[in-house]
C-alpha cells in the first residue's frame, strides 16, 4: 500500500481548496464535506411506517399551557390568559387563537408528558434536536464534532438515498443563542450527512436555488472539464485508500454534479409551481413557504426535512422571533403570542396536515411540531413565563403515529408529567423506528467508539 507524502498531501488538499472546485454548485453547502468517514454498524432495516419526516422546530420553547396542554380550572396565576375553545378531538380544547388548528385536532397525536432537565436554549435545544442529553447544561455550550448528530443526518446515514436527492435539507436559517445552536448537523457522521442548508427567503419573489446553480461564469463544458479534476482525485484515492482525508472524496464529486444536472431537484425547489392560491393558504411568509417547500420536498422523496420556525429565541418584539416570552416584563398575555406566534401557526400548521392528507401524503410523513422545553406554570412577577423543562407538550402527525390521540398527562397544573413520562431520547427512539431503523442501532464517532442513534425506547403504545 502506497501513501502520499506530504508533499502530494499539500498538493491534493490545494487542488480541492481552489474557489473553482469548492464553488462546484456551492457544493459546501451540500454536506459534501471532505472529512473522512467512519463505517457505523450496517443495519437490517425493518418495515417503515414513515418514508419521511417534517420537523417543525420552534426555537425558543412554546409555552405548553397556553396551547394544547390547557389547564382552564387552575388557580389564576397559573391558568391561560386566554380562552380555551372546544376541539375536533373531544374533550382536548386548545387555545382561542388556534381556531384553524382546532379542525385538525382529531388528525394528530399529543405527548404531554416530555420532560428533561436542560434549562439553556443552547443545552435543551440540542437534546430536542438529537435526542441525546448535552454533557453539561451551559448558556455557554457550543457546538463541537463530539456532540450528536442531528436526527436527519442519522436518517441520512442509514436510509437508502435517492437518486441525485439529497436526504436531509434545513431551511430557512442557522439557530443560534448567542452562538451557534448544536444538534443542526452530522457532526461525527462526517460532512457527507450534513444537510442541504437553504437560508435563502421561500416568500421572497427572487426566491431560487443559487446553491444548485452553475456558477458564474462556468458553462456546462467547464462544469464537464471538472470531471477531469474529479478521475485525478480518485486515481490518487484508489492508490490511498488509508488515508482518511481521501475517503469520501469520490462520492463528494459524483452527489454533488448529480444534484447540478437534477431536474427533479431543480423541479422540487420551484415553489413558482404551486398556484397562488395554495401558496396563499400556506401564507406568504418566510416560515409559511418553508412549510409548502418541506412539503414539495417529501413529496419529491427527500427523507427529512428541518424547518425552523425562527433564526433566534426571540426578544421584545412582536412581529418577528422565536417563542422566549419572558422578555415582555410588566405584559399580560405577553403580547407576541397573541400578534405573532399563534396566528402564524394556526396559518401553516393545519395547512401543512391537512395538504399532506389531501394528497396521500400524512399517513407516510411524520410531522413533528415541538420546542426545547415549555413554559412554567406559574406566572411570573414580571407577568410572563419562564423556561420549564420539567413537562411540555409535542404534537405529532401521520407517519404511523396514530390520529386523535392524547399520549401521557401533566399534572393539574402542567408542571410535571403525570403519567407515562416521555423523555427526547424516548422521541428520537421512536422517529428512527418509525422510519425503520431499528432504535438500538449503533454509530462510530470520530474515535471509532459505537454510541447507540438513540437513548431511549421507542413509545410501543404509538407505533403498534
Amino acid at each position: 500500500m502506497r501513501f502520499m507524502t506530504p508533499t502530494q498531501q499539500d498538493h491534493l488538499q490545494s487542488i480541492l481548496t481552489r474557489r473553482d472546485a469548492l464553488r462546484i454548485g456551492g457544493a459546501g453547502l451540500l454536506g459534501l464535506g471532505m472529512n473522512h468517514f467512519l463505517p457505523g454498524q450496517e443495519v437490517t432495516r425493518q418495515v417503515a411506517k414513515a418514508k419521511s419526516v417534517i420537523f417543525l422546530y420552534q426555537f425558543g420553547g412554546p409555552s405548553h399551557v397556553d396551547t394544547f396542554d390547557l389547564k382552564l380550572e387552575a388557580p389564576s396565576g397559573v391558568r391561560t390568559q386566554f380562552n380555551g375553545i372546544a376541539s375536533s378531538l373531544p374533550g382536548v380544547p386548545v387555545c382561542e387563537h388556534l381556531p384553524e388548528m382546532a379542525k385538525v385536532m382529531h388528525k394528530v397525536t399529543l405527548i404531554r408528558s416530555v420532560h428533561h432537565t436542560m434549562n439553556n436554549h443552547n443545552s435543551a435545544a440540542y437534546h430536542a434536536l438529537t435526542g441525546h442529553a448535552p454533557p453539561l447544561d451551559d448558556i455557554r455550550l457550543r457546538d463541537s464534532i463530539e456532540l450528536f448528530p442531528a436526527y436527519g443526518s442519522v436518517a441520512n446515514r442509514y436510509l437508502p438515498q435517492s437518486a441525485g436527492l439529497p436526504s436531509f435539507v434545513a431551511l430557512p436559517h442557522v439557530m443560534s443563542d448567542g452562538s451557534v445552536t448544536p444538534g443542526q448537523h452530522a457532526s461525527f457522521l462526517g460532512r457527507h450527512h450534513d444537510p442541504l442548508l437553504i437560508t435563502e427567503d421561500p416568500n421572497d419573489s427572487q426566491f431560487r436555488l443559487p446553491e444548485l446553480s452553475l456558477p458564474a461564469g462556468v458553462s456546462s463544458e467547464r462544469l464537464q472539464r471538472r470531471r477531469e479534476m474529479q478521475s485525478l482525485v480518485n486515481s490518487q484515492i484508489r492508490s490511498l485508500e488509508a488515508q482518511p482525508l481521501a475517503q469520501g472524496m469520490n462520492s463528494y464529486f459524483e452527489r454533488a454534479l448529480s444534484m447540478l444536472n437534477s431536474p427533479k431537484v431543480r423541479d422540487a425547489f420551484d415553489l413558482s409551481r404551486e398556484t397562488p392560491e395554495m401558496r396563499d393558504r400556506y401564507g406568504r411568509s418566510t416560515y409559511g413557504q418553508s412549510c409548502l417547500l418541506a412539503r414539495r420536498l417529501v413529496e419529491s422523496g427527500v427523507k427529512f426535512v428541518n424547518v425552523y420556525f425562527s433564526s433566534n429565541i426571540g426578544g421584545q418584539k412582536t412581529d418577528s422571533g422565536g417563542w422566549d416570552t419572558h422578555g415582555f416584563n410588566n405584559t399580560r398575555q405577553y403580547p407576541i403570542l397573541k400578534a405573532w406566534h399563534l396566528p402564524l401557526t394556526d396559518h401553516t400548521l393545519p395547512v401543512l396536515i391537512n395538504d399532506l392528507d389531501d394528497r396521500g401524503l400524512l399517513d407516510e410523513t411524520l410531522v413533528l411540531w415541538m420546542g426545547e422545553f415549555g413554559r412554567t406554570p406559574r406566572i411570573n412577577d414580571n407577568l410572563s413565563r419562564d423556561h420549564w423543562p420539567r413537562c411540555y407538550t409535542v404534537l405529532t402527525a401521520g407517519g404511523g403515529m396514530p390520529r386523535g390521540q392524547v399520549y401521557g398527562a401533566s399534572d393539574k397544573q402542567g408542571a410535571y408529567p403525570a403519567l407515562n413520562p416521555v423523555t427526547p431520547g424516548d422521541l428520537s427512539a421512536t422517529v428512527f423506528e418509525l422510519l425503520g431503523i431499528p432504535a438500538d442501532t449503533e454509530m462510530r464517532d470520530a474515535l471509532n467508539r459505537p454510541l447507540p442513534i438513540a437513548d431511549g425506547r421507542p413509545i410501543s403504545e404509538l407505533i403498534a
